[in-house]
């Protein structure tokens, strides 16, 4: 995991004149007016239409049993329903005021910290070190993103066959989280990402489908 992924921590610290702020993946486009939510809004990623039919691997990684290791003491006294659905920490809306008040980013330290020493996440099945912290501290505290507002696992295997484009075109936001990105190869859905992309004026980055193409003219 890269530094970079844990900015979304210290979200006050960087706009410290702001009340609000939505934070938002490098892999998403927004395609209508975000609208703030409530303190802490996320989307929970078990019943949502983007989560249906999709394959979890070894299972429960859409459940909180998938990123905390319950058979540690520390974990075991938060009183935290193991089959609880996880939220997708890729795209939220935060109520700055209240971040800083309840001291959100120390408590988030706070787990990271204790993790270093104790592994209680750091071998589950979820893989992540940024989404189990978010999972503890808000647990039963943030509040539901409307699903259209946050259609995700474009980036996974079958994502073409799983949603229609009639469906994706009229979705707010779209979320490539999974394998396949939308500026690279075999992922969905990619003309809809080119529609807003902006070339590097760097030339560094190139889209890897487009570069490639690009060489063979």
């Amino acid at each position: 995991t890269k530094p970079l992924a844990f900015a979304r921590f210290y979200l006050p610290l960087y706009i410290p004149e702001a009340d609000r702020a939505i934070y938002l993946d490098d892999d998403v486009i927004v395609q209508g007016d975000i609208k703030p939510g409530q303190a802490a809004a996320f989307s929970d990623d078990c019943d949502s239409s983007s989560a249906k039919g999709i394959v979890r691997g070894a299972g429960n990684q859409n459940k909180y049993m998938g990123f905390l290791d319950f058979q540690k003491e520390s974990i075991k006294k938060l009183g935290l329903r193991a089959n609880t659905c996880t939220f997708n920490p890729g795209v939220f809306v935060a109520n700055l005021s209240e971040w800083r008040n309840q001291n959100i980013t120390g408590q988030l330290q706070h787990w990271m910290k204790l993790n270093t020493q104790e592994d209680l996440y750091s071998k589950t099945l979820g893989d992540s070190v940024i989404t189990p912290p978010l999972l503890i501290v808000f647990y039963k505290r943030h509040s539901a993103i409307d699903p259209m507002w946050h259609i995700r696992h474009l980036g996974t295997t079958g994502a073409a066959n799983r949603y229609s484009s009639q469906f994706v075109k009229a979705a707010k936001l779209l979320h490539w989280n999974g394998h396949y990105k939308p500026w690279g190869r075999g992922a969905a859905f990619t003309d809809l990402w080119d529609h807003w992309y902006i070339q590097d004026p760097t030339g560094k980055f190139h889209p890897i489908r487009r570069h490639a193409d690009d060489d063979k003219e």
